[in-house]
């Protein structure tokens, strides 16, 4: 995918965050958009925005747990813009909890959307990919697809599971030969509202955590990095057909620790865990 002109880009969770920096920076190279997200009044706001760069725009409220609707969603994006040339697996959520305190129904929930969501999408979208001659799926992992930490088992689950995913698909469009390529994306910390949005449960407290929204108002500090810059990252990754993009010096530099310290960092984590709890 060395140029994005003229192509079709669909997108999930484009209603803000990453997905919306996505849709304009693709519009900006002229490229034409399929966007879709369960927020509608952010969704219409996004595709108004993109489209004052004059490309093609289509919205869906989809959500992305639910199979029929994103296979119905992308057999709608090729009738409406005749092809589609990439999928964005964007949709995530967020949920902090400690294993035993984590509810089943908040558990389905995730994966539901951070791992079912890119399943449902990865395969609505392949065969018109391919069907295009000239296709790319790039699916949304996280800076917590590469290392563990505490509270996060349910994010982390999900998001390791779409790195093995993605992994593996890449390796099967190889072996077939097929005109698609498949990219895993870590984004680290990323100025959108994902923490805001998280589910938390109280059973935070038992892992020394005593005021959830300090907490909270914490880690939200630590999402510093804008996701146009975000969004710049990616596109370039997806360009040069890397495997894995790694967004922001976080990402990077705690997917160096995991390759050095595959099994010792955790206690690095649970060390510094502790003190900021």
């Amino acid at each position: 995918m060395k140029s994005f002109t003229d192509k079709v880009a669909a997108i999930t969770g484009a209603g803000s965050g990453i997905g919306r920096a996505l849709a304009l920076a693709l519009a900006k190279r002229h490229c034409h958009l399929a966007l879709s997200d369960v927020n509608e009044t952010g969704l219409k706001e996004t595709a108004k925005q993109a489209e004052a760069y004059g490309v093609k725009v289509t919205t869906a409220r989809v959500d992305v747990s639910d199979r029929e609707a994103v296979h119905a969603w992308a057999d709608q994006v090729v009738k409406d813009h005749g092809k589609c040339n990439m999928i964005f697996n964007n949709a995530g959520v967020a949920h902090s909890a400690s294993v035993e305190g984590t509810d089943y129904k908040d558990f389905e929930w995730i994966m539901g959307i951070n791992f079912w969501g890119v399943v449902h999408g990865t395969k609505a979208f392949l065969p018109h990919l391919k069907a295009s001659g000239e296709g790319h799926v790039i699916n949304i992992s996280s800076l917590f697809g590469l290392i563990s930490i505490p509270a996060q088992s349910t994010y982390n689950a999900s998001k390791f599971a779409v790195r093995g995913y993605t992994e593996s698909l890449r390796q099967e469009l190889e072996l077939s030969g097929a005109p698609v390529s498949a990219t895993s994306v870590h984004p680290g910390g990323i100025r959108t509202n994902i923490a805001r949005d998280a589910r938390v449960h109280d059973s935070m407290s038992s892992l020394g955590v005593k005021d959830l929204e300090r907490s909270r108002r914490s880690f939200e500090k630590m999402l510093s990095m804008p996701p146009e810059k975000a969004a710049e990252i990616i596109l370039k990754g997806v360009q040069k057909n890397e495997r894995r993009i790694l967004v922001g010096n976080d990402a990077r530099l705690l997917d160096l620790v995991q390759r050095l310290l595959p099994t010792t960092y955790q206690r690095l984590v649970t060390t510094f865990s502790r003190r900021v709890m």
